[in-house]
């Protein structure tokens, strides 16, 4: 059965319900008619808030049609459907929800005066319906204004309905039993609906309070400050309160900003940007801006307290975007406002920032965090911000005046300026990688054009203060030279080496990007010039040429427009021929350029990053951090964004690389370590080692491919096997000392053998490709003569070499083979030492001095254990017998290129093995190898027909 309660509140919705019909027939739609026919300058904005409140009372009337619908099915059907069933009690926030927006748009109108607006336009009409008006009211004088008589109208019937079925509902909770499962549902509706009550008292308190703000204002203030939905929270006439050092003559709260009034100047603050510092002396407290930084004071405490309160509690409704309910204050005290906040905010103010919009995080009055940069000259900026200022990872873009296109950096910075690794992709096409510092180029860089374009260069070297300093690489393509040397002030400086296109080379010195004082000029016929040289490296002044047969020329070279060149001078006929190999094999840059100081531009940013304590923050603007390709670089422009391939917890990264370390320092654990560590693109060692191979190709590859070179590549290699041992034990030490250990230091001695057993032989691949060039390079003469030998010597069948070359018959292994003549003459070629040849031709698959001298020993191993089965025993053979035995092995694998082997494996092998097996096989191999070379190993025919039956 329904209580009494029930059908009152059915009563009371029906009252509502037609309350709020009356209300959109009789004023409502007037109101719409009359706001539609006003100009646009009297009602501005007026028709459009008239829409909002129609289509909010619309949505009202259909949530009380629903609650009308549920009350009167369950009081036609009590049985069936229960108090749970109600709108009421089912989805109160539904009700709640229409109510409030109501609540909005009411009070909106109510603040610019749109009622009074849209009357004015038809009073007649107005006063004509006083008395149907007077149906909607309770305590009001129909002889009011017509403006206050449709305020009143459009609010009474809401407040008395809201106040009405408070009341209805606690009554309802107290008819029914305590156990009743909807006596929950009952009460918090009750509360729910008191709170609204508060809620639309407060609306309408602020909403008149604001109303009358606006007549105290000036025309001019109130059309800058005026806006339906802002409302007024606290005003200095009220609660004096001063701004310091700002002067303001008033000061004003609303619920979206503060403004502080001075003569007819306006100084708006977003609350959602307002930082509130507690005060702790006296009666003031700080707000924090992003521009200013300002104190509020009041004449005593308690005006302090009040200012104070309700700036935090409006910051914290502007930060959630709604206001509060049930009112402002009510309830528990919420928590400060947070100190990171997100945000947009136009910068005013003088500086970099001058009229750049900002978006992204914040904290205490500045950029901090991620965010966003735009100026309104198209210039932008992404990235990372601490306390206002550009720090960490940031990408940005400056437009070009002259053309539709930009420069793009992708760099890290530090207090505002590019400091630490960057890439920078500028709009004449040229692209920079490397380091920076207070926003200009400095330490190790790459600066190349781009490969389509007029003017095709690329430099790789240090750089000072945005010029090239220090040792670097230029290769010009227009003049089709590669410069290797020392630089200052942008301008080739000290010593250098030039190399052409067209193979000559020339080592001396610069000054102020020219050649001054002597200098050597090798040419490609292996002519060596002594002398001056002009700024294209023409023979002028004093100088000598010593020619490759040992003729000499010494005078005064000179050159002119179109006579070519032109000497005085004594030539020497009669000196002795040089030895060819000597002249042929002249080094360039050993004693100019130190191989200790070359690269040190590489291995300062790794060093600081050490010295640092390896802190996750700098990884990367230390390390350079790894772009997946050039193609994703260049893309990433139109999106302002860079696709870095690093871990995400950075911190744990760095903490992971240096626990590794720490748990493979056993030999046979540390060689497998190095060689992962080195091959990872995000290893420090890996990155390290990368661009590292960058300066080398940059150097060596191209123009740089000349057989002058190769004694700086070589000592280059070696260096950086020390450099990069170095770095593995800079990082064992910091892993150490995260442990509280300290690193023991290590001898000269025990160092080298570190380097040359175990990092050498992991760093040699990278850079093998390059070095073997100029190896060929240098000794393709000899290479030459070594391979007519070969040509020759294949001609022999395998007695008839084994003869020529002196083998002792006990030694063939011909007696092997129990087969016919013709069967015999057929195999034996093919198969005599054929395991030690077959052994021998691995030498070419090893990249490692080290593997290749084990493929040797292997090789000498098969010899003898082949010459040891034929004898039936073991046997050692002796250099007179193994000499011969080795020259026939190498003469069948055919490996070309010996030469280039056997000089790069004597250079970069293990000092250690000097004395040794080693250095005996290899010995024995150059001997074989200058014995092939010999007049009669590559002239030597074969006399006639062959009958491999006159050695049996």
């Amino acid at each position: 059965m329904c209580s009494p309660e029930e059908s009152a509140l059915l009563r009371l919705e029906e009252g509502f319900s037609a309350a709020l019909a009356h209300i959109n027939s009789l004023v409502l739609q007037p109101l719409l008619s009359a706001a539609s026919e006003l100009s646009e300058l009297q009602g501005a904005g007026c028709l459009q808030l008239l829409e909002q409140l129609h289509g909010s009372t619309q949505q009202l009337c259909a949530v009380t049609e629903d609650s009308l619908c549920s009350l009167r099915e369950r009081l036609r059907h009590p049985d069936s459907a229960g108090l749970q069933s109600l709108l009421l009690l089912r989805d109160p926030d539904r009700v709640l929800q229409a109510h409030m927006e109501y609540i909005e748009s009411y009070t909106n109108c109510l603040v610019v005066q749109a009622f009074q607006k849209a009357a004015k336009r038809r009073s007649e009409y107005w006063r004509g319906r006083r008395k149907a008006l007077r149906q909607l009211l309770w305590g009001v004088s129909p002889e009011g204004s017509v403006g206050t008589v449709l305020v009143q109208a459009l609010r009474q019937p809401l407040a008395h309905h809201v106040q009405q079925c408070v009341l209805q509902l606690l009554s309802l909770s107290g008819a029914i039993g305590e156990r009743d499962p909807a006596r929950e549902l009952v009460v918090r509706a009750a509360v729910l609906f008191g709170n609204l009550e508060s809620f639309l008292r407060q609306a309408v308190d602020q909403a008149v309070a604001t109303q009358g703000l606006w007549h105290t204002l000036s025309s001019r203030l109130r059309d800058v400050l005026c806006t339906p939905a802002r409302r007024l929270l606290q005003d200095s006439h009220d609660v004096p309160v001063t701004a310091t050092p700002l002067r303001a003559e008033r000061v004003l709260l609303f619920d979206d900003a503060l403004v502080l009034l001075q003569g007819h100047s306006v100084h708006t603050f977003d609350l959602k940007l307002l930082w509130v510092d507690p005060g702790r002396d006296g009666c003031a407290f700080q707000l924090l801006t992003p521009e200013d930084a300002f104190s509020l004071c009041a004449k005593d405490r308690q005006g302090q307290a009040v200012w104070q309160w309700k700036v935090t509690r409006a910051v914290c409704q502007a930060l959630r975007g709604k206001k509060d309910f049930p009112v402002l204050g009510a309830g528990l005290q919420s928590s400060e406002p947070p100190a990171y906040r997100c945000g947009a905010y136009t910068f005013c103010a003088e500086g970099r920032f001058c009229r750049a919009t900002y978006e992204g995080e914040w904290q205490r009055g500045r950029p901090h965090g991620k965010g966003t940069l735009k100026w309104p000259d198209g210039r932008s900026h992404v990235g990372d911000f601490c306390q206002g200022l550009e720090h960490g990872f940031g990408i940005r873009l400056v437009p070009q005046a002259s053309e539709d296109k930009f420069d793009c950096y992708k760099c890290h910075w530090t207090a505002g300026s590019m400091c630490g690794y960057g890439i920078c992709e500028y709009g004449n096409d040229q692209v920079y990688k490397g380091y920076f510092h207070a926003g200009l180029r400095h330490g190790f860089g790459v600066l190349e054009s781009a490969p389509q374009g007029p003017q095709t260069f690329r430099y790789t070297g240090h750089w000072e203060r945005g010029q090239r300093s220090g040792y670097g690489v230029e290769e010009d393509g227009d003049r089709g030279e590669r410069y290797i040397g020392m630089w200052q002030g942008d301008q080739r400086h000290g010593p250098g080496v030039v190399v052409t296109q067209a193979g000559v080379c020339y080592q001396g010195s610069f000054q102020a990007d020219k050649i001054v004082g002597p200098g050597v000029l090798l040419s490609e016929d292996d002519s060596l010039y002594e002398g001056t040289f002009t700024r294209d490296l023409s023979l002028v002044g004093k100088g000598k040429v010593t020619f490759p047969n040992g003729f000499t020329l010494e005078g005064t070279f000179g050159s002119g427009v179109g006579r070519g060149l032109h000497t005085q001078g004594v030539l020497d006929t009669a000196a002795v021929p040089p030895d060819p190999s000597s002249t042929r094999k002249r080094q360039l840059g050993l004693d100019a350029l130190p191989v200790e100081s070359r690269w040190q531009g590489v291995y300062g940013p790794f060093w600081d990053f050490v010295a640092a304590g390896c802190p996750a923050d700098l990884q990367e603007a230390m390390l350079g951090f790894h772009v997946q390709s050039s193609r994703e670089l260049r893309r990433s422009q139109e999106y302002l964004c860079c696709t870095r391939t690093h871990p995400e917890d950075s911190e744990g990264g760095v903490a992971d690389t240096l626990d590794e370390l720490l748990r493979h320092r056993q030999p046979e654990a540390l060689q497998q370590y190095l060689s992962k560590a080195l091959s990872h693109p995000l290893h420090p060692l890996g990155k390290l080692l990368r661009t590292l191979m960058l300066t080398f190709q940059a150097t060596y590859v191209g123009i740089g491919a000349n057989k002058h070179l190769q004694g700086l590549a070589q000592d280059e290699v070696k260096q950086h096997a020390r450099e990069l041992w170095a770095a593995y034990r800079g990082l064992l030490r910091v892993a150490l000392q995260r442990r509280g250990h300290t690193l023991e230091e290590e001898d000269t001695e025990t160092r080298d053998l570190q380097v040359h057993s175990v990092m050498l032989p992991l760093v040699l691949p990278s850079f093998y490709s390059e070095l073997f060039t100029l190896y060929l390079l240098l000794h393709e003469p000899e290479d030459g003569l070594y391979s007519q030998g070969i040509t020759n010597l294949s001609l022999f069948p395998d007695a008839k070499l084994l003869q020529f070359l002196e083998v002792q018959k006990h030694l063939w292994p011909l007696k092997d083979l129990r087969l016919t003549s013709n069967q015999r003459h057929s195999l034996v070629k093919d198969k005599c030492f054929l395991s030690a040849t077959e052994c021998l031709q691995k030498i070419i698959t090893t990249v490692s001095p080290w593997e290749k001298l084990q493929v040797l020993e292997r090789t000498y191993g098969e010899i003898e254990a082949t010459v040891s089965r034929l004898l039936g025993q073991e046997h050692k053979l002796p250099m007179d017998d193994l000499l011969p035995l080795l020259i026939y092995v190498v003469s069948r694998a055919r490996i070309q290129h010996l030469g280039a082997e056997i000089h790069l494996i004597r250079d970069m092998m293990d000092p250690s093995h000097i004395g040794g097996l080693y250095d005996f096989l290899l010995t024995a191999l150059e001997s074989c190898y200058e014995h092939i070379q010999r007049e009669d190993m590559r002239q030597h025919r074969l006399p006639g027909p062959w009958d491999p039956r006159e050695h049996w």
